[in-house]
């Protein structure tokens, strides 16, 4: 789903919506799909924006397979942009309420002998913005992550 509503101050706005499998293909597919409709939207690939807000993007949603399954359920994905301010926003919401990510000031760097956990210091590290709240009307959560795609047209 798609839609580009004009906002209020003449900006463009423009969204993309669907849902995915809980698997790691349906984070691929994701990460493919936004990764068009980004480029569609003017933040072409093999840009630094393009591969940034991908990046942070395939984190989120690997993020929701990996600690946000539950058995029969999808996640969601939400990628909003705005133009001309050129902020990208990124939502993955799962259905999984006993496993929250830590908030932003409590991110801490692993160990060296640990073998995750840097998936969201990257997230942090790549985007203006980010946190996470419970998913409305069930149990969940929201994860997001804003991030800017400056001097790209055509947004």
């Amino acid at each position: 789903m798609t839609n580009q509503p004009a906002l209020a101050d003449g900006a463009l706005a423009r969204s993309f919506e669907m849902r995915f499998t809980s698997t790691p293909r349906g984070a691929r597919l994701a990460r493919r799909l936004a990764a068009h409709r980004l480029d569609a939207w003017g933040i072409p690939y093999g840009t630094r924006p393009h591969e940034e807000i991908v990046l942070v993007l395939g984190e989120l949603t690997a993020n929701a397979v990996r600690h946000g399954h539950v058995p029969g359920r999808d996640f969601q994905l939400l990628l909003y942009a705005v133009s001309p301010s050129g902020l990208v926003r990124i939502e993955v919401t799962d259905t999984r309420g006993e496993s929250m990510p830590p908030a932003p000031e409590e991110l801490r760097a692993p160990g060296d002998e640990e073998t995750g956990g840097r998936g969201l210091l990257l997230v942090a590290a790549l985007a203006g913005r980010w946190g996470w709240h419970p998913r409305s009307g069930g149990p969940g959560k929201t994860v997001w992550a804003e991030c800017a795609s400056v001097g790209q047209d055509g947004l």
